[in-house]
Parts: C-alpha cells; structure tokens; sequence
C-alpha cells in the first residue's frame, strides 16, 4: 500500500472521516510551501492536495484561479513543486500528497514526471483535464507507483460512472454540484445518494469536495463520504497571509474546526 492507502485504512480502523485541504503550490508566497504543508498536517489534515498553478484552470473558480496567477508570477512550476515535497518529506514521511492540476504541466516536465514525482514522495496525481477515456497517458504515472485520483460528478452518466467506480484507486473524488470551485451551495441529499451509489460500486473511498466552507458542511458530509476536501475557503483566506505567523494561524483558524467536526464523527459504514 501507498501512503493513501495507508491514511485511508487507519481512518476506517479509528471510524473518522479524513479532512483533506487542498492548497496552491507558490501560494501566498513560494517561500512558504513547506511550512504550509507542515501547519496543515499541525492543524488536522490527513491527506493534502497541492495545487499546481496552471494559467487555463478551467475547473477552478475565481479563489483558486487568483492563487494560480499569484504563483505563476513567483515562476512557480512543476521542478519547484517537486522540491517543495521533497523537502517536506525530510521531516513527514506518512501524509499522503497528492499533486492537483492539468496535463499540460506534466507534459511540459516531460517522461520522467511519473518516476521522478514518486522519488519526492508524491503519492497520486489528479489530473482535472484528463476524462476516463483518455487516462492510458497517465499509465506511466501508475507503473511509477503513483495513483491517478478520478473525478465524478453530478453530470456523469451511469456507463461512465460505473468505470469510473471500478477503476478508483487510492481515492476516489466526487465534485458536489455542477460548476466551479468555491461556489457556496451544497444540495447534500441530492450528493449523498451519488456516494453511496458511488461506494456501492467501488472499493475506493470517496471524498467529497468543490462546496465544503464550513464546519458544519463538512459535518454533513462526514455522514456518508470517507473524506472532505476544503479548497477555496482555505485558499482565499490565506491570500491575506503576509508572514510565517499569519500563515500558521489562518490554518489552524480555518481547519481547527472542520478537524474537530470529523474528529468527533463516527465515520460512514466500512
């Protein structure tokens, strides 16, 4: 088992729902990532996605498109990202990390991608732009032991769903509504019957993200998902983050709560 396999088996074992919080890589400055990704891991996260800036983000709402642009101004890019994991697996080598982004980063890096993410301690790749149809060009990435995280969502048809659930590894990430990140709505009746359709048929977890804000939210979430992703909410509050204090404190501010709100749930049914 990978590092996601490993998280995922310890949160079934203590019946918790695990809190994933996905950040920008370069974001608010470049200077900070690896003291971010340890502050997140501090404040309760038990896997992290880190958000390769990328200038088209066509999934991504106005919040995350805004710290894309902010860190490509820094020069940010895939060589700096994989540093950036590199040295924050010197002190923490149990947090899963998965990078999150588009193709076309990892084409430009080139064929060694896969074999070198994996030497930094990256652990799976979720490509937005890359369907299930298309994903034989990530194989590389799987034969590298990386797993390529898939998406569903409301939008996706029975046939596809039905593949997409079987071929789930690590985890697998189901977008709440139809849209951007950041937007505030959850329907979560309507999300909860998709999970469960979705857990019926795969023996990958599902996490929920694209409309957690809150602790109470993710609390309802909590109810029927193995994980809660929270993004834009994070990310837009450490926009304002000028130094290492700040930064520190905005993420505990911002995750202590959810962490609290899954800490003290029982966890859906293994």
């Amino acid at each position: 088992m990978n590092r996601i396999e490993q998280r995922f088996a310890k949160l079934r074992e203590s019946r918790c729902t695990g809190l994933i919080p996905f950040v920008t890589a370069g974001d608010p400055l470049p200077e900070y990532v690896v003291t971010l990704l340890h502050a997140l891991v501090k404040a309760g996260a038990d896997l992290i996605e880190l958000g390769v800036p990328f200038s088209d983000p066509m999934a991504d709402g106005p919040v995350i498109q805004h710290a894309s642009e902010r860190a490509l101004q820094h020069k940010v890019d895939m060589h700096k990202v994989l540093g950036w994991v590199r040295t924050f697996r010197e002190q923490d080598d149990t947090t899963p990390i998965v990078l999150m982004g588009y193709l076309n980063p990892i084409e430009i890096y080139g064929a060694d991608f896969g074999r070198d993410a994996a030497a930094c301690g990256v652990d799976g790749v979720l490509v937005v732009d890359c369907p299930i149809e298309e994903t034989a060009v990530l194989q590389p990435l799987r034969e590298a032991g990386l797993h390529t995280i898939l998406l569903a969502a409301p939008t996706t048809e029975a046939s596809r769903l039905a593949r997409i659930a079987r071929d789930a590894r690590g985890y697998l990430y189901y977008v709440s509504f139809a849209g951007v990140t950041g937007a505030k709505r959850l329907q979560v009746e309507t999300i909860a019957n998709r999970v469960r359709q979705l857990r019926a048929q795969s023996q990958a977890p599902v996490a929920v993200g694209f409309g957690v804000r809150d602790a109470d939210g993710a609390r309802a979430i909590a109810e029927f998902a193995d994980a809660v992703v929270i993004g834009s909410a994070l990310v837009e509050q450490l926009a304002e983050c000028q130094d290492i204090a700040s930064l520190q404190a905005c993420v505990k501010r911002v995750l202590a709560p959810l962490h609290q709100a899954l800490s003290h749930n029982n966890g859906v049914a293994p």
